[in-house]
């Protein structure tokens, strides 16, 4: 008899948390990452104390959401330096991350924010993709690929402006200035055509 009371519980915790995340992925989606958690909370079906004793803060919902997207999205990064040129490389990467940033409207500046909070939730996450970044732009510059004063930190900005620009234009237009973009990382800074870049969705 007790062993049927612990295992109820755990059951019901656990579809919970699965209709937490079904309607925060809605809402997110529509609404961007600052949905409210309260109409999260009633579009799921729990009070919002269930919610928050699932996912504390607006951060914690949102790494579990990324779990997922987040290990696809490592994979792709660490196999591109065996497929694809120095340069190819770090852009295919920044496509990926800007298409990644770009699945809720908010997510881009959440994990800019997360990459220097050790506190959140996303900072395990947002380091090994500042990780990748780094190797794959240090392999670009080691062959010439890219300018001597490209930073990880000018990267980092550059993937945030096109995670935005997916946002506001369509996605052909936003894979044509992500080129634009990659190619000014380029000794002169040569203008190019864009390409479409990372794990499909």
């Amino acid at each position: 008899m007790s062993g049927t009371r612990t295992r109820r519980p755990r059951g019901d915790a656990q579809r919970n948390r699965e209709r937490i995340l079904a309607a925060a992925d809605e809402a997110f989606r529509e609404q961007g990452t600052g949905a409210s958690l309260e109409g999260i909370a009633r579009q799921s079906g729990v009070a919002i104390g269930t919610l928050y004793g699932h996912f504390p803060n607006r951060r914690a919902l949102s790494a579990a959401l990324l779990r997922e997207r987040h290990a696809a999205l490592f994979e792709f990064g660490g196999e591109l330096p065996e497929r694809a040129s120095a340069l190819d490389a770090l852009g295919e990467w920044m496509g990926a991350v800007a298409v990644h940033a770009a699945a809720y409207r908010g997510l881009a500046a959440l994990l800019m924010e997360s990459l220097d909070d050790e506190a959140s939730e996303l900072h395990e996450a947002c380091g090994r993709m500042a990780a990748i970044t780094e190797a794959l732009l240090t392999a670009a510059r080691e062959t010439g690929a890219v300018r001597g004063d490209v930073t990880a930190a000018d990267v980092h900005a550059l993937m945030n402006a096109a995670a935005w620009m997916r946002e506001q234009v369509p996605e052909e237009q936003a894979e044509h200035l992500l080129g634009l973009l990659v190619n000014g990382l380029r000794p002169g800074g040569e203008a190019g055509e864009g390409r479409r870049s990372g794990p499909r969705r």
